[in-house]
This record gives structure tokens, C-alpha cells and sequence, in this order.
């Protein structure tokens, strides 16, 4: 790119899937070098309260916010138009460096204590952020695409990972989507988000430490245990395909939320199987749909998905991997704030039951 970031084409249609053209388009786009846009602008500062590492990033306040259809940062480059984040004037599917990262090794700067307190230890925000183009398309979703294109959307996840996570000083990789004005997406061509940590993240802690505290009473894996119980329980369940089951987890915090795990044991998405990832766009797709036609008004659902992979390198035997997605949207045109017990406290309240969610999901199945 013309800032030295790095961009990174999938392509799963001719002539470019075959090599019979090479991808040459040049970005001429006057921009500065990706180190100046970040540097000195992120860094991680330890709360010795919780012992999180929450990261400061004020130059991400200048990214851009829901531009006019006519300047999408994510559309292919058309001759005589806007110029955007992808040079060429068609793409599949696309990955590159976030402008605006939260973390990224073109930081620079050194570890410290803030006001010389040894209470507070920083560092630079290192790390990798990525933006994940599902389609050229400036509309629809990730629920839109047909089973060919979201297989290709798979496969850069997990191309993603691997390269994210062999990455100096990342600790975890963390692949999202958000989708929706009421989520606070800041662009709505159809995109996700990958995340290289410098750490391993608060609930990813929270989770492997259960995990090991049932381990030693129980000599089983926590999240095994999980899904086997859901299975036995099936009232929760959504739907079942040959490698993957969803449900609505017991203890729900959200007004829709659903956790798709594989049957097998498997740390991430790069050891699934070809079998399980064709088994796993399926299950995607149909869960996505379901989950657009929740509500009578079929108003497609805000939403958070999100892959919990293993760390790179911490606790890889004990996690498993599974797919989290949530929504805000607590009925037709109700959005569920977070209370003061909620927000400041962490003491989560549902509205509705898991079981009720579920049965609504199984429901609308098509």
C-alpha cells in the first residue's frame, strides 16, 4: 500500500484464481508511512486493580466514520473515483493492516513505568491489527455470501492466524465481526477485524483459569464438558451438523447469544480439518440466517462474532476453540444498555431466558 502497509489478496474467482492475470495495480494515494501514523500513539498501561493491560491508541480517534457510499475506504479502486484501501478495481477477498491500529510493531518505544510508579508498567501497543474484506460488494453481510465465497473468507482467517500469530510479540489472535449501527460499526462494508494481542485477554485468562481449576478436580476439559452437557441437555441447542453444534449457553448474558463449538478437540480454525471447515461454513451460514430472522421484522440482527482461539503459546492444551456471537438488540428497536450493576460492577441480568432464545432460533430455521 502506499504507506507500507501490507495487503494481502484471496481470490477464488478467474482469471485470478487460475494466475491467468497478476494483480499489478499500484496505490498512488499521497499518504505518510504507516510508522508515522502510529507512532507515539499507542501504548499498554497495567491496572495493578485487576491486572489487565488496557491499551491508549488516541490516533485511532481520527479513523474514519461512516463515510458517503461514494467514498467506502473498503470498495475496489475505480478508475476516475475515490481512492481506497485496495488499489485494484475488483477483489474477492482481501486482508490488510488496519490504518488505524490498536496494536502494531511499527510503534516503537521501550517499556517504562508511568511517572516513574512502579505501580504502572507500560509498553508499546505491539501487536497486529488487520481488516478482513468479505467481498468487493459495498452491501449485505457475512450471512449473504454463498457458501464458496464464505469458505474463502475461512480460509484468510486461518491463513490470517498462522501469520498473525507467528508474529514478534503477539500472544493471541483474536478473529471478529461487528455488524450494526447499534454495535458501533464505523463502516458498513461487509468486513471483520483481526486482532494480534501483546497479551493474552482478560476473559481468555478468566476462562483458562476455570479451565485448569476443573482439570484438577475433575481430570476433564471444562470445555468439553460444556458441550457434552448442552448436548445431553438439548433444550438450549440450536442446531447439530456432523462436527459442530450451537447453543444458547446456560448462563447467557446477552438478549441473543449463541456459541458454536466443533465436537473435536482443536486449539483454533488452522486445525480444523477440510472436512470440518466445509462442515463449518454451512453450520455458519445457517446460524447467521437464523439469527437475522429473530425478530418478526426480519431487521437484520446487530451482532458481535467472535473466534476464541488458544493463546499462542499459553494453555493451548486446556482451551478449545468456539465462536461467540451476541447482540445488543434486545427487541424490535430496543437496545440493551448496560446498567449500573452491569457496567460497573459486572453483575450481568438477562431479560429473557436461554432456553427462550433458543427455541425461537430452532424456530426460524429454514
Amino acid at each position: 500500500m502506499a504507506d507500507g502497509r501490507e495487503l494481502v489478496h484471496f481470490d477464488d474467482t478467474e482469471p485470478w484464481l487460475s494466475g491467468g492475470r497478476v494483480r499489478d495495480a499500484v496505490d498512488h494515494r499521497p499518504l505518510p508511512p504507516a510508522e508515522e501514523t502510529v507512532r507515539g500513539g499507542s501504548q499498554v498501561r497495567f491496572d495493578p486493580l485487576t491486572g489487565d493491560w488496557i491499551a491508549m491508541a488516541s490516533h485511532r480517534n481520527d479513523r474514519t466514520l461512516m463515510p458517503p457510499p461514494d467514498q467506502d475506504p473498503l470498495a475496489p479502486t475505480v478508475p476516475g473515483g475515490f481512492p481506497t484501501e485496495i488499489a485494484d478495481s475488483s477483489y474477492d477477498v482481501v486482508a490488510f493492516e488496519n490504518r488505524f491500529p490498536s496494536f502494531s510493531n511499527r510503534i516503537g518505544g521501550q517499556a517504562g513505568f508511568l511517572d516513574g510508579e512502579e505501580l504502572w508498567p507500560t509498553r508499546p501497543a505491539a501487536g497486529r491489527c488487520e481488516v478482513v474484506c468479505f467481498t468487493s460488494d459495498t452491501h449485505g453481510s457475512f450471512a449473504t455470501l454463498d457458501p464458496h465465497r464464505a469458505r474463502t473468507v475461512l480460509e484468510a482467517w486461518i491463513d490470517r492466524t498462522e501469520a498473525i500469530g507467528a508474529t514478534e510479540g503477539v500472544e493471541q489472535v483474536f478473529v471478529f465481526e461487528n455488524r450494526g449501527a447499534e454495535i458501533g460499526v464505523t463502516l458498513p462494508h461487509p468486513h471483520g477485524q483481526i486482532y494480534g494481542y501483546p497479551y493474552v485477554t482478560p476473559k481468555t485468562r478468566t476462562m483458562l483459569r476455570r479451565a485448569r481449576e476443573h482439570r484438577e478436580a475433575t481430570g476433564r476439559n471444562l470445555f468439553r464438558d460444556v458441550l457434552d452437557a448442552e448436548r445431553r441437555a438439548g433444550h438450549r441447542v440450536v442446531l447439530e451438523t456432523e462436527h459442530f453444534t450451537a447453543y444458547v449457553p446456560a448462563a447467557a448474558r446477552w438478549p441473543v447469544e449463541v456459541h458454536l463449538a466443533p465436537h473435536r478437540d482443536v486449539p483454533d480454525l488452522p486445525a480444523l480439518t477440510d472436512a470440518e471447515r466445509a462442515d463449518l461454513v454451512g453450520a455458519y451460514l445457517d446460524l447467521l440466517g437464523r439469527l437475522d430472522r429473530y425478530y418478526p421484522d426480519e431487521h437484520p440482527l446487530p451482532y458481535i462474532a467472535g473466534w476464541f482461539q488458544a493463546p499462542v503459546r499459553e494453555g493451548r492444551e486446556e482451551f478449545r476453540l468456539h465462536l461467540q456471537v451476541f447482540s445488543v438488540l434486545r427487541g424490535p428497536g430496543k437496545v440493551k444498555f448496560l446498567a449500573g450493576s452491569e457496567s460497573a460492577m459486572a453483575a450481568w441480568i438477562n431479560d429473557t431466558t436461554p432456553e427462550k432464545v433458543a427455541a425461537r432460533l430452532r424456530e426460524v430455521s429454514r
